[in-house]
């Protein structure tokens, strides 16, 4: 039998065309040294996700040449404009017919939340109908993890920008929360200030 968080892959919703900050794809945003996605693969795997599944939409040609992405399996949203639940659906389709039990989502846009938060998540993975949040402060944030039981009804709920919001606040009584305050900073990066938070 596999350890458990080898059948837990990485899902990073990295599609987004930063519309506020003058249509820089947020990707390829620079942190630390790195893109964003590199950033956040770097995270999701050294937190122990060995698979991770890339959602590219905005500028995807220019994110799969200048960004490090080997070893990932990269999943093109043609539809990232119509915002996250797309690239929720896109990424949870890639995921179908493989062996993995449980996706773990995390957002290429906030760099402040990295692999002691994601690890946190990740072990409180028990079966595939386990549905995990960090929390910060008691408010659920990301990044979050889906059984496989949930990913019907993710994506089937999944519409604009929500995300998976609308399913989560369904299924409130069966999210089990992680407190990730401590070891993590939820900040997105959306405007031009918000650039200000990047090394």
């Amino acid at each position: 039998m596999t350890p458990k968080e080898d059948r837990i892959a990485g899902l990073l919703l990295a599609a987004g065309g930063g519309r506020r900050l003058g249509g820089r794809p947020k990707a390829l945003l620079e942190h630390r040294g790195q893109t964003l996605v590199e950033h956040a693969v770097a995270s999701l795997r050294t937190a122990g996700c060995d698979r991770v599944h890339v959602v590219l939409g905005a500028s995807a040609a220019a994110v799969r040449e200048r960004a490090d992405l080997s070893g990932c399996v990269l999943v093109d949203n043609p539809d990232w404009t119509g915002g996250m639940g797309s690239s929720l659906r896109a990424g949870l389709g890639s995921l179908a017919g493989t062996d993995a039990s449980a996706a773990l989502v995390l957002l290429v846009d906030q760099p402040g939340i990295g692999p002691e938060a994601v690890a946190r998540v990740l072990a409180a993975y028990e079966n595939e109908a386990s549905l995990v949040s960090a929390a910060y402060d008691g408010v659920r944030g990301h990044p979050v993890l889906f059984g496989a039981g949930h990913w019907a009804g993710v994506a089937a709920a999944a519409t604009g920008d929500r995300g998976a919001r609308a399913y989560l606040k369904v299924h409130e009584d069966a999210i089990a929360l992680v407190e990730c305050g401590d070891l993590a900073r939820p900040y997105d990066i959306d405007t031009q200030a918000d650039l200000a938070r990047l090394e």
